[in-house]
């Protein structure tokens, strides 16, 4: 019995330790973003992105599909940096893809989201039709669902004409690293940097969760 119990133990201990852990570093990249205008998952009412980024410093768009875990993961601390840091010009929205708006929903309030939230797609079967797919191609995400993909917009150096936001800007193809997500954060809204040796958040592959896709097996982190 206690050799069955050990190798139960080490079984399960064995798949968390390769669960996927899809977090990347910030990186520049050049990319054709454009200007948009979706519905609120909230009220159905339409955002458009440029009038968002009005007298704001940095904007933060966060592509996600709301049954992802590797999404569901950044939701817990996501709100957190939008709460501290949006009277110091900070935006943060949210675009859902490829879940139903109803479940958008139930996730929102489940995961205590702040941010404005949009939807540019419900259907997984639409995965290579939007733009969330189009832009991780172009910025070298290999992933399968691309859940969560971050861009970082900087509403001063918008193009003034046209529907392109920016030519090249910084991405995240993957979950954020919190400490680094929030020096970047403070750095573009020129503010002091803060002392995280205190406040680092571990890497440890056995905490993480695990993959978007559910047909797709554990396996570690790709180089």
């Amino acid at each position: 019995m206690k050799l069955l119990l050990a190798s139960v133990l080490l079984a399960i201990f064995g798949l968390t330790a390769f669960a996927q852990n899809e977090q990347s570093p910030i990186v520049e990249k050049d990319i054709s973003y454009k200007d948009w205008s979706l519905k609120s998952v909230r009220d159905d009412k339409e955002v458009d992105l440029r009038s968002l980024a009005q007298g704001k410093k940095l904007v933060i768009v966060v592509y996600f599909a709301p049954w992802c875990p590797n999404w569901k993961h950044d939701a817990e601390f996501l709100p957190a940096l939008y709460d501290k840091y949006k009277a110091n010009g900070l935006e943060m929205v949210g675009v859902s893809e490829y879940g139903t708006v109803d479940a958008v929903k139930t996730g929102l309030d489940a995961l205590k989201v702040t941010f404005p939230v949009v939807y540019e797609s419900i259907d997984r079967a639409d995965k290579q039709k939007t733009k969330h797919y189009d832009y991780r191609k172009e910025t070298g995400d290999t992933r399968n669902w691309g859940s969560p993909w971050y861009i970082f917009l900087e509403p001063a150096k918008f193009e003034q004409k046209g529907d392109t936001l920016v030519k090249h800007t910084s991405v995240i193809n993957g979950e954020m690293i919190r400490t680094e997500g929030e020096r970047f954060i403070r750095e573009h809204l020129g503010l002091p940097a803060l002392d995280t040796t205190a406040s680092a958040v571990s890497s440890d592959p056995t905490k993480r969760v695990e993959p978007c896709d559910p047909a797709k097996p554990t396996e570690l982190k790709k180089p």
